[in-house]
């Protein structure tokens, strides 16, 4: 039996680990962190549960193979219960609301009701969402080895999510925005996604939602991360936790194991670093050794960006007005980093028992962090006391936008907690403190990189940052990939 070691016990780790293990290999798991799951986690302040992941999950309608790898691992089982989301959002400004709900009919009429003079822009927007919703994670095999067959078996996905993207080829989310009059839509198309981003992402994550997809499972990430190692422990995995690693032991091409930060050298037959991808090759591995796609968007700057966000959580001691879910509104104004936001938002877990006390009221309020953003809490985070009082003063002016928005929450809100891009960087070890992966630009292809290191022959990669904007459904993807690479070179079959 094959023996082997992988860094991380995030979803790729533990997806890896979890078809390995099916597959009969022996496997062990070193994460860092006390708890597992990456940034698929969650945490409780004062008794009350935060959320750090899923605001809504893809590919939760059964019927795809990613679904069918949910299940395998764990995030879904029989019996769990989903909040199905009836709405990706709803935002109120500029003297409108729009919905965005799942049944898209409603939004679209609804649109041209409030717009007629938009109506032929409205009309492309839904055609690339029926078309976006074909939209596939596979998971039998890595996309690199896939061959005409393979793709010919994806269907309406290799016909439609091409077209969709060509649709508005060239347009960052801000341009597409612009091309509407009514101001209300015009906005709202800004809030979900980063504005520099290309347009298919937001139609995209629409079509995740209008698909009958995009349900989220009670007890939120933490209780998701936690399901899926004990799924891992069952098929007889070993899950070492606060048991950080310090580089991956080399031998000319092939590696024997791992070294971890005590001293402790761990021998295996094969290694899978299912870290970030900027950690693993700064410090697993020689930086030499990153794929020169890989290193092409790191280095890229220009086109391959990054973002963050402030987060906050709050627990307010009543019900409010506010809808479950997800909202926004124009408001008179937050301003961080000389950054002001008009329009702000938040997610309210009322629909989630689990999270939500009974008579009170738990959201969170995020604001979107770009690059001199993100420098600067890194920067302020030199000086503790600093970094504390400036997350204490954004906190609080949130606290101040929330209630005007809802009077009868006046003197009933408090903080949970604040975190920032440092607090992704520290826990996550995440590159610039972002979440996901690269976001490319308007006039930039995506990338997706084989987790393939070509000079090691035993060494393989898993994690969000080889697979376009990253995310969930990509970084289990990926761990299914890496586990199907051992497979392959063992010659059995990666269940």
């Amino acid at each position: 039996m094959k023996k082997v070691i992988i860094v991380g016990a995030g979803i790729s780790g533990m997806t890896a680990g979890i078809c390995l293990q099916s597959s009969g290999f022996e496997t062990e798991i070193y994460e860092k962190n006390p708890v597992p799951g990456g940034e698929l986690s969650g945490w409780r302040r004062d008794g009350i549960y935060i959320d750090n992941c899923i605001d809504w999950l893809m590919c939760s309608k059964k019927g795809s193979t990613m679904n069918d790898l949910w299940y395998k691992i764990g995030m879904l089982e029989e019996g769990l219960k989903l909040y199905e989301k009836d709405k990706f959002f709803t935002y109120k400004g500029h003297g409108g609301e729009i919905t965005y709900w799942r049944d898209k009919e409603r939004t679209k009429k609804e649109m041209l009701q409030m717009a007629p003079e938009d109506k032929d822009a409205i009309e492309k927007f839904f055609e690339n969402v029926v078309r976006a919703e074909s939209m596939i994670v596979p998971t039998d095999k890595p996309m690199d080895k896939m061959g005409l067959r393979d793709f010919m078996k994806l269907g309406d996905f290799a016909k439609n999510i091409p077209a969709a993207q060509k649709a508005y080829k060239g347009l960052s989310l801000k341009d597409f925005a612009n091309t509407f009059h009514n101001p209300v839509i015009r906005n709202s198309f800004l809030l979900m996604h980063p504005e520099e981003t290309q347009v298919f992402s937001f139609i995209m994550s629409y079509a995740t939602i209008t698909s009958g997809s995009g349900h989220i499972p009670e007890g939120g990430s933490l209780a998701a991360a936690l399901r899926i190692a004990k799924r891992y422990k069952d098929l007889g995995g070993k899950l070492n936790l606060n048991s950080p690693v310090k580089n991956v032991k080399l031998n000319g091409k092939t590696a024997s194991g791992i070294i971890l930060e005590d001293g402790t050298e761990v021998s295996a037959d094969y290694v899978i670093c299912a870290t970030d991808a900027n950690h693993t090759f700064t410090k697993l591995l020689p930086a030499e050794y990153m794929p020169k796609k890989l290193k092409k968007a790191f280095d890229d700057k220009e086109h391959f960006s990054v973002f963050s966000k402030f987060h906050a959580a709050f627990l307010i001691d009543c019900k409010t007005s506010l809808p479950e879910d997800t909202s926004f509104w124009e408001s008179d104004g937050i301003t961080v980093w000389d950054h002001e936001y008009k329009d702000v938002g938040v997610i309210c877990y009322d629909y989630d028992p689990t999270v939500a006390p009974e008579g009170k009221t738990v959201i969170q309020m995020k604001l979107f962090q770009y690059a001199d953003e993100v420098d600067k809490w890194f920067e302020i985070a030199k000086d503790r006391e600093k970094y504390e009082a400036k997350k204490k003063e954004v906190a609080e002016k949130m606290i101040d936008i929330i209630a005007k928005r809802c009077p009868e929450a006046e003197g009933k809100i408090k903080v949970l907690d604040a975190w920032t891009p440092v607090s992704y960087a520290k826990n996550c070890n995440a590159y610039r403190g972002a979440y996901m992966a690269f976001v490319a630009d308007k006039n930039t292809k995506t990338v997706t990189t084989p987790g393939v290191i070509k000079q090691l022959s035993n060494v393989f990669l898993a994690g969000q940052w080889l697979m376009g904007s990253g995310g969930l459904p990509p970084a289990t993807a990926q761990g299914k990939y890496a586990a199907w690479r051992i497979c392959r070179k063992e010659k059995v079959e990666c269940k």
